[in-house]
């Protein structure tokens, strides 16, 4: 019995799974079927959308190229329209162009015809004209033959006559008008370069020293020359060797010369000496000791005198080494003259020349006080001072106006008008009396040179040097030179003084042509 139970029991459990499965099954079973049907619904749904957004976009598409077709038809036909019109255009301007050409060519016919009758009239007037000429030529050939037999002379001998008459005529007329217009302009050149430097020389007077080769010592007694000279000489080839100059101990009672041409180490010399004898020990390592202190003394004696230049010029801004060499000319001389006084005149004369003639004055100042700068060290280096100066300029800064007077005051190059200034500052400052000293046999040879340059030319029968050799006066035969060879023979006498000969300054050559006609009347 109670198995029969557990079997029904079991039986029942067994019944009622498979009842639940059965039941989950039938359910699932549903609801897979549903879903299904809404996912076909779905699909039906997006079919026909699909199909509805296709249907609208072939419409939509449709209508572009409709729109398109409409458009491009438009633009054709107005682009054809526009073709049209050109056509139309083109063709009315053919057709006025080839009226145009129509009348151009009946007017070309009737000129034709009009040139035709020309031609024909021109042709008989031509002949008319042939038969005249031919006329006259007959008539001047017969007047031609009646005057060559009454003169005496052929045509072409009287054309030539004529010309040659009228050319002399005309180039004696021209050199007479030359002659006139340069005696006019050297007149009043002349008249204002007169008043020019006498303004310059009355404006400014300078003093002249003449400068020597030598420098007296004065001594506080004769034994002084023993201690100078030294046992066997020591202290005075010591001092000579220093210094480099001559000591020269005579019989001149309580003096001492120093000779030497350089004027720098004469200075250090003086110095270096008086020094030795206010001290009174004199060897030669105290000799050595002084003219080192000397030597310094006068380096700076050389910067002050430039300076003081400078400061007297009003040449502001000058390079210090350019200083250093403007006051070296202190020692310098040429001629007998101090280059540094030279110098400074040449700056102030350059000045007032410059105010007269409304050019630059600080400018010309300063280019006449550096006009000689290569003189400071011409005994350096090789070249004429004016280059050398030039050059100096240029390596040290200054204007290029400024550098071309000082290479050009002396012809070296082209002049400009501050050159010529300074030429004419330089001429004034060197010829005034008693500013060079010149032995007297270099002043007579030079004179006797400036003369026999003039008679080495022909036609020449007098000639002079005067004015202490800064003119040469030359007489001509008026019957071998005439008015306008006057004026190149002083060129020429002019070019061979400046090429054979040596001399400060300028010299100016005056040709002078006289012509004397005496007649007495009887």
């Amino acid at each position: 019995m109670a198995e029969t139970n557990y079997l029904i029991f079991i039986l029942m459990s067994v019944g009622g799974l498979l009842a639940g499965a059965g039941l989950g099954f039938l359910i699932i079973y549903l609801s897979i079927r549903s879903h299904r049907r809404e996912a076909e619904d779905k699909v039906k749904e997006l079919i026909e959308n699909a199909k509805k957004g296709a249907e609208a976009k072939i419409k939509e598409a449709e209508l572009s190229a409709k729109d398109y077709l409409y458009q491009a038809r438009s633009e054709f036909e107005k682009e054809s329209k526009a073709v049209r019109n050109e056509l139309a255009q083109l063709q009315d301007r053919l057709r006025h162009r080839e009226e145009t050409l129509d009348k151009k060519v009946e007017l070309m016919d009737s000129k034709e015809l009009e040139q035709n009758k020309r031609e024909k009239k021109i042709a008989g007037q031509e002949e008319n004209v042939n038969r005249m000429e031919k006329q006259s030529a007959e008539k001047l050939a017969e007047v031609t033959r009646k005057l060559e037999q009454v003169s005496g002379m052929t045509s072409q001998d009287a054309k030539k006559a004529l010309m040659d008459s009228m050319a002399e005529e005309a180039r004696h007329e021209g050199a007479i008008r030359i002659k006139q217009i340069e005696d006019e302009t050297k007149a009043e050149a002349e008249k204002n370069s007169k008043r020019i430097l006498s303004q310059a020389i009355g404006r400014y007077a300078g003093e002249y020293v003449a400068e020597c080769t030598v420098t007296v010592i004065p001594l506080p007694n004769d034994e002084m020359k023993g201690r100078i000279i030294g046992r066997e000489g020591r202290n005075i080839r010591a001092l000579e060797a220093a210094t480099g100059v001559d000591l020269i101990v005579d019989d001149t009672p309580e003096a001492v010369v120093i000779s030497s041409f350089n004027a720098v180490r004469r200075e250090v010399a003086r110095i270096s000496l008086e020094h030795l004898i206010s001290d009174g020990r004199i060897h030669p390592a105290r000799i050595e000791e002084i003219v080192k202190k000397a030597e310094k003394e006068v380096e700076d004696a050389i910067r002050e005198a430039g300076q003081r230049a400078v400061f007297d010029v009003g040449a502001h801004g000058l390079n210090p080494e350019l200083i250093r060499l403007v006051g070296r000319l202190r020692y310098r001389t040429s001629y007998g003259q101090n280059q540094y006084q030279h110098s400074m005149e040449v700056a102030f004369l350059a000045g007032i020349i410059a105010g007269e003639l409304d050019q630059n004055v600080k400018r010309a100042r300063r280019a006449g006080m550096l006009h000689d700068i290569g003189k400071a060290v011409d005994h350096e280096q090789e070249g004429p001072h004016a280059q050398l100066g030039g050059e100096l300029a240029k390596k040290y800064g200054e204007i290029p106006q400024i550098i071309t007077a000082i290479a050009s005051h002396h012809d070296d190059a082209p002049p400009t008008v501050l050159a010529n200034i300074i030429q004419a500052a330089d001429a004034l400052s060197g010829a005034r009396p008693g500013a060079r000293r010149e032995m007297i046999e270099t002043y007579v040879k030079r004179l006797a040179d400036l003369e026999k340059v003039a008679m080495s030319f022909a036609g020449i029968s007098r000639s002079y040097a005067i004015q202490a050799g800064r003119e040469l006066r030359i007489m001509v035969e008026a019957d071998k030179i005439t008015d306008e060879g006057a004026t190149v023979l002083a060129k020429d006498i002019a070019k061979k003084v400046e090429t054979d000969l040596a001399y400060p300054g300028q010299i100016k050559v005056v040709v002078i042509r006289e012509t004397r006609a005496v007649e007495f009347a009887k």
